[in-house]
């Protein structure tokens, strides 16, 4: 590594554990605005109407929201680990990550708090490949709140936005911020990038995530990102941290925080809710980062290594050594975009895929099926 270079690791914003050897501070925020906000009731949650766009009410934001954002506590005969969820309906359903949760259905215990009031849970689905899952209250409670879902599609840059969770075990805890960057793709597996990058491979979490300067530390992990009208528009699950040369160390927020979009959410949890099990969306390629040339001017994308038969990209006459460029209308910068890109859509979805071929652009649609793992 050159000298003063930065080196970057995404970890998982799961808690594990208490507050020991944690130092907690407090913000105050000031603000001589005098527009004003209002929190008004809808069939599908509680959505707030603000009176500045530009310069967010975040109090009557929290207020909308609190409700709808839980802490959750599992237990194992190895310890016990915390992380947040997000109610989803008035059912008791919860999303949440599958590394908060997956050690719960393997002889552990799941418990959900909400302000004072302790619930059992159990898993309805998991999702290893998302890392999503979600988890149902045994007794529900009347005055479940279900959050409110935006539409990641309508995320701007710059956006701002405020994280709800249990960071370190403080429940109700908001951070606010902006939307960094979209469609930032995120791995966080310990594989071989290299290798995990350029495939489908259903063993890699690859992400095409919402990045946030909202401050997101361990425990925050299944929590909510929401807009400023406190509609859900990710589900917080990790966060860039400093190389330290150990894989298994976290540290706290340094302002990069990577949040699941809340239409790829959708598409998993309905189905989790309906049958406990998803399905994937599939394009059949083996792709690494490259670059391909058009007109004198040097882009980089994802190249195709190998292309499956019977697949849809073979179906759609995508062939080995095309680079693809962009997905619609979303960029693609490395096999590993391609990748998050892929798992963010449908199943049986139609996409175009922008492609140099010979030194060429071309357009290639193709309709994704289902993965096979």
């Amino acid at each position: 590594m050159k000298a003063g270079a930065v080196a970057l690791v995404a970890v998982l914003a799961a808690g594990a554990g208490g507050l020991s050897g944690w130092a907690v501070s407090s913000q105050t925020q000031n603000d001589a605005a005098t527009t004003s906000s209002s929190v008004a009731p809808s069939a599908s949650g509680t959505r707030v109407i603000q009176g500045n766009a530009s310069n967010p009410d975040w109090t009557a934001t929290a207020k909308a929201v609190s409700n709808s954002v839980v802490s959750i506590s599992v237990k194992t005969g190895q310890g016990t680990g915390a992380g947040s969820g997000v109610v989803l309906n008035t059912k008791g359903d919860i999303v949440t990550n599958n590394h908060v949760v997956a050690a719960g259905g393997s002889g552990g215990t799941i418990a959900v708090s909400m302000g004072d009031k302790t619930y059992e849970a159990t898993i309805v689905g998991t999702d290893p490949s998302t890392d999503l899952a979600v988890i149902r209250l045994g007794q529900v409670p009347k005055d479940l709140t279900p959050i409110t879902l935006g539409n990641s599609d309508q995320l701007a840059v710059g956006a701002p936005v405020m994280a709800i969770g249990n960071p370190l075990g403080l429940s109700g805890s908001v951070t606010t911020g902006i939307i960094s960057a979209l469609n930032r793709p995120v791995t966080t597996s310990t594989g071989d990038q290299g290798q995990a990058s350029g495939s489908d491979s259903a063993g890699v979490v690859v992400t095409s995530a919402i990045q946030t300067s909202a401050p997101i530390n361990p425990g925050n992990s299944g929590g909510a990102l929401v807009n400023a009208d406190g509609q859900l528009i990710g589900i917080n699950s990790s966060i860039a941290s400093l190389s330290s040369g150990s894989s298994n160390s976290q540290s706290g927020s340094i302002g990069i925080g990577f949040a699941i979009p809340v239409n790829q959410v959708k598409i998993i949890t309905d189905q989790l809710i309906a049958s406990g099990k998803a399905r994937h969306a599939y394009l059949g390629v083996t792709t690494a980062t490259g670059t391909a040339t058009v007109a004198g001017v040097t882009t980089t994308g994802a190249s195709v290594r190998s292309v499956q038969a019977d697949s849809p990209a073979d179906r759609a006459g995508i062939r080995e050594g095309d680079v693809v460029i962009s997905m619609n209308s979303t960029t693609v910068t490395s096999g590993e975009s391609l990748v998050g890109l892929v798992r963010s859509r449908k199943v049986g979805e139609r996409v175009t895929l922008t492609v140099v071929r010979d030194g060429s652009q071309q357009k290639i649609q193709v309709t994704l099926a289902a993965s096979a793992r």
